[in-house]
């Protein structure tokens, strides 16, 4: 299938998942037996998207703390009706039978592992985004879904938002004229959380929490919540957050991935606060024009503070801004009248969520808007900026071969050693 049909019917399992489907699907009584891996902050919000989309159970729920475990065990209890089980280890929650899909909601450094065991269990998947840590993650991920077979959801959520969806209409119909340029940013102060090295919490298993990453000493700025500015475990604000961007224009655009990139930037604000760039400039070359990637975790940002957190279609016959609840239609020549069009969707995860229920419900992939392949370039774009980053030098990708193309120092990169005890999935 290639990727306009796939869009074409993405829109339309999106509508139908606007209009709530209308069928005996989700009936409350034939409900879906779902297992959660990760139930702090993010896997508490995805566990409840799918409860909210209807005719499901959380069943099953494990975490490496036990104070998540207990805290989201009452509050899926209450909102449910029934308690679900609860594991410390994810591979006993893969072997309670009777599972129908798993939800991922850890961080990126685990999603390999736990994804390619799902897969071996031929469960289907919604794993949050990024899709793994590092590129070679990512094709293994690939390779497990296709042995499988099995229906998988990445969560770029931003793909039901219905201002970008007018973006890309916009775009399509040829309003704005040629794309010269895109350009996207976030910029925004990250808190401050305490660095120092300390005991972790009485009910968190540290060691296990790193899993297969490196192990840092315990600090709250790199513990729950606060893991995405560090480069071991979230590998920064462009990966963590700008993903979305890359990957809804990505979308929009049609791109596949970029031929080659170009990232310089710094770690001079927040030095000894974070340990991923408070400042980055990438240029990602795609085929038909290139993607300026810019953030500031310091300052005031953009000097209008409207355009933040936003992209930027750089046209012939308009400049159009996108955000997740706002379009600026801004025409070339003198004295244009700005066009600003509100386009809120506030249950873009909700949607996003439901979406794949609907598909493991109907067992039809072609429901699915987000799937492990193309999550996989959207993923693969951000973490070659940032190995061209770390190596202070043009990162290419070789299409042909599905690699990276360079010197051995960014080849190295495409693959994180595993802690000890550990093995990383291959293809």
């Amino acid at each position: 299938m290639d990727r306009r049909t796939f869009i074409k019917r993405s829109s339309l399992a999106t509508a139908a998942v606007a209009t709530g489907f209308h069928t005996p699907l989700f009936a409350q009584d034939i409900r879906l037996k779902i297992g959660l891996i990760g139930s702090g902050w993010y896997g508490m919000v995805i566990a409840k998207a799918a409860l909210q989309a209807g005719g499901v159970e959380i069943a099953a729920i494990c975490d490496v703390d036990t104070a998540h475990l207990k805290k989201s065990v009452i509050e899926l209890e209450t909102l449910q009706g029934s308690k679900p089980r609860e594991f410390k280890d994810y591979h006993d929650l893969l072997n309670v039978p009777g599972l129908d899909a798993i939800l991922i909601g850890t961080p990126p450094h685990w999603h390999a592992l736990q994804f390619v065991d799902a897969c071996k269990k031929g469960l289907p998947v919604y794993c949050e985004k990024p899709l793994a840590y590092d590129v070679e993650e990512g094709k293994a991920m690939i390779e497990a879904a296709r042995k499988a077979g099995n229906i998988v959801q990445i969560g770029f959520q931003r793909r039901q938002s219905k201002s970008f969806q007018k973006a890309r209409e916009f775009i399509k119909n040829g309003d704005i004229g040629r794309i010269r340029q895109i350009g996207a940013q976030i910029h925004y102060n990250p808190g401050n959380a305490d660095t120092t090295a300390q005991d972790p919490p009485p009910s968190l298993d540290w060691d296990a929490w790193c899993g297969p990453a490196p192990k840092l000493p315990y600090s709250p700025s790199i513990g729950h919540g606060s893991w995405r500015l560090e480069k071991e475990y979230g590998n920064g604000h462009l990966v963590d957050w700008g993903i979305h961007h890359i990957d809804i224009i990505r979308t929009i655009m049609d791109f596949e991935m970029p031929e080659s990139i170009q990232a310089t930037g710094s770690l001079d604000v927040l030095k000894g606060r974070i340990t991923t760039p408070d400042t980055l400039l990438a240029t990602m070359y795609f085929k038909d024009c290139p993607v300026v990637w810019q953030h500031r975790l310091w300052g005031a940002g953009d000097l209008n503070p409207q355009f933040n957190n936003g992209i930027f279609f750089y046209g012939e016959k308009a400049t159009l801004f996108a955000a997740d609840n706002k379009l600026i239609l801004t025409p070339a020549g003198r004295n244009r009248e700005q066009q600003v069009m509100d386009i809120d969707t506030p249950d873009m995860q909700e949607k996003h969520l439901a979406e794949f229920i609907h598909a493991v419900r109907t067992k039809d992939k072609n429901l699915i808007s987000c799937n492990v392949e193309d999550a996989f370039q959207s993923t693969a774009a951000v973490q070659l900026a940032m190995i061209s980053y770390e190596t202070d030098s043009e990162v290419k990708w070789d299409a042909s071969g599905n690699r990276i193309s360079g010197t051995d120092e960014v080849v190295k990169l495409s693959a994180r050693p595993y802690r000890q005890g550990y093995k990383r999935p291959t293809i």
